[in-house]
This record gives C-alpha cells, structure tokens and sequence, in this order.
C-alpha cells in the first residue's frame, strides 16, 4: 500500500513526469541509435552503392537529436505552469525544427555534393565553394521560414537582398562569369584534369587543374598557363586525350623519281614495326602503313602513319623513326631527295 501511495503522489508530481519524459525519450534515442548502427548499418553495407552508407550515416545523428527534441516538447506539456506559455514554447520549438531541417539538408547536401565530386575528378576543387553555396541558400530559405512564422514582412528583405545581389554581380561579373564558366567546364567536359589540349594562342599542355575561377595547364617545357575559365569555354579547344589518349603520328618523306615505290614502301614498313614494338610510348600492336599522296618537284611525297600511347609520346617515336628510316635507306640505296635547281646561262656572244 505504501509503494502505491508512493507512486501515485509521484504520477501527481508534473515536473517529475516532464524530467521522466525527458529521460525516456533519451532512452528511444539511444536506442534507436543502437539499431540504426547495428542493424541498419549492416544492411546498407551489403548494397552495391556506398551512398546509402552515406546517407544513414548523416541522417542517424539529427534522426537521434529529432526523437529526442519531440520527447523534450511532449514532456514540456505535462507541466501545467509551462502550459500558460504554449505559444512562446511552441515558437522557440518551430524554430529548433527548422533549424533541425537545415542540420538535416546541410549533410544531405553534403553527402550528395561528395558523391557528385566522387564521378566528375575534374570538380575536385571545386567542391567547397559550391557546398557553401548551396548551403547558404538554404540557410536563406530556413531564415525565410521562420521570419514568416513570426509574421515579419520578408518583401522589403527580399527587395534590398536582390540590389544588393545585382550590385555584387555587377562588382563580380568577371569572377562569377569564370565561375558558371567552370561550371560549364565541368558538366560538358571538353578537358579533363589529365588531358593534353591545344588552345588558340598556342597554349599547350597538360591539364593539372580546373578551379571554380581558372584552369592551369602545365606546357610541356614544365611552365604553368593559368588560364581563365572564361576564356577557355569561349576558345577552340583540341583536346589530343579525347576520345582516347592514344593518336596517330603522320610522319612526311619523300624519295627521288628514280626509286622502287614497292621497295621504298616494304622497307620504311619492316622500320615502322621495329619503331612500334621496340620504342617506348608507342602502340606496340599496331600496323604502320604508307601512303603516297603528290608528285613533288623532285621527288614522290608519302606519308608514314605511326600509332602512339599519348600525345608526348610522339616526339620519342618521331624522333627515333627518322633517325632509324634514313639508316635504312641508306643501307638499301634509297634515295631521299632534296630540291634540285638547274640554271641555264645565257651565251654571251649572242
């Protein structure tokens, strides 16, 4: 009788129930807590995809924190003297919601912007603006909630947000055009972080880099371009690595018109093929071929068409080609010509 009379003088106590509310939906927090991490968790982790794996991992955080607000809320009812002050405790709770839904969209769009970076490399530094960005407009969004809450006329908000908006785009037209520039860059993927380009002006190199503002471009002589991004979304662009890194090398020659076609053409093939298997950078399974293409002034122009692993490689292969083609020719007689001029002198008697 004692331990009931006990228990209900303690049911009657409403600060004891609201801190008993407290602690219980502390207790389902943890709980849920618990499931998610080891019951959830192991069945994301048998998935094909990790972001699933992602995703459960920035929601089990605020999902716990959300149980254990609403329980604080509900327990906070309970108390009759707390009762009189709904309204203001109602207003303080709708705005620890939005700010739980901002907490919940900032990892979200978190989670989402890592993953897009996970597929396109060449946004790899970029990432950190364009999160801030996009958390800032829901920041925005979340302050424009609560403002309408409390009844707050957000026009003249909005309309001074939106001057000062266009003057700073007026203050930063050529950043932000270099900005959405890399944007471009990014979603149509002309360049990629690796590439070797060719742009108007004759730059030239290796991409090393795509930032939100420009891109860097390493030559070949090891300077580094630091081009806008701007200008390279307007520019002609060839890209040598597109759509694969390997390429042809036409190399010209031309032999006397006394020579053997059939033996200039058999013997700078056996040439080419020791060129592809033996010379490093280039395509060792590839067939070299000639083509005969004009009749010169004083000889018949071909060209030999080789195959290479990447656009550097060309100048090794080039290189050791000819230095291995005129060796050749030289052993079988072959004749590589060079412009002949015959002048005639007039007689002097008359």
């Amino acid at each position: 009788m004692a331990i009931t009379w006990l228990m209900n003088d303690l049911m009657k106590n409403e600060f004891l129930i609201a801190i008993i509310g407290v602690l219980l939906s502390f207790a389902i927090a943890k709980i849920l807590y618990f499931i998610i991490n080891k019951y959830v968790k192991s069945l994301t982790q048998k998935t094909k995809t990790d972001i699933d794996d992602k995703i459960l991992a920035a929601l089990e955080v605020p999902f716990v924190i959300g149980i254990f607000l609403i329980g604080i809320y509900f327990s906070l009812l309970q108390v009759d003297y707390i009762k009189q002050y709904t309204q203001p405790m109602n207003n303080i709770f709708f705005v620890l919601g939005v700010i739980w839904a901002i907490f919940v969209l900032y990892r979200l769009t978190k989670v989402v912007m890592e993953k897009w970076v996970s597929i396109n490399p060449a946004f790899q530094n970029m990432p950190k603006l364009v999160v801030k960005a996009a958390n800032v407009f829901v920041y925005f969004i979340g302050l424009i909630i609560i403002l309408k809450h409390f009844n707050v006329e957000i026009t003249p908000l909005v309309a001074t947000l939106g001057i000062g908006g266009i003057a700073i785009g007026f203050a930063l037209q050529d950043t932000l055009s270099n900005f959405f520039a890399g944007l471009h860059i990014v979603s149509d993927k002309p360049i990629n972080i690796g590439d070797f380009v060719e742009l108007e002006g004759n730059i030239s190199g290796y991409v090393e880099d795509i930032g939100w503002r420009s891109t860097r471009i390493r030559t070949l002589p090891n300077t580094l371009v630091i081009v806008p991004n701007s200008k390279i979304a307007s520019t002609t662009i060839t890209n040598d690595s597109l759509p694969v890194p390997e390429m042809s090398v036409v190399v010209q020659c031309g032999v006397a018109y006394t020579s053997d076609l059939e033996k200039v053409e058999k013997v700078t093939i056996e040439t080419a093929k020791k060129i592809q298997k033996n010379v490093q950078g280039a395509v060792k399974d590839f067939e070299p071929f000639v083509r005969y293409h004009t009749f010169g002034d004083s000889n018949i122009n071909f060209s030999i068409i080789l195959r290479v692993q990447t656009f550097v490689d060309k100048y090794l292969v080039t290189h050791e080609f000819i230095k291995a083609l005129k060796k050749s020719y030289d052993k079988e007689g072959i004749e590589i010509s060079w412009p002949v001029r015959k002048i005639y002198y007039a007689n002097a008697d008359s």
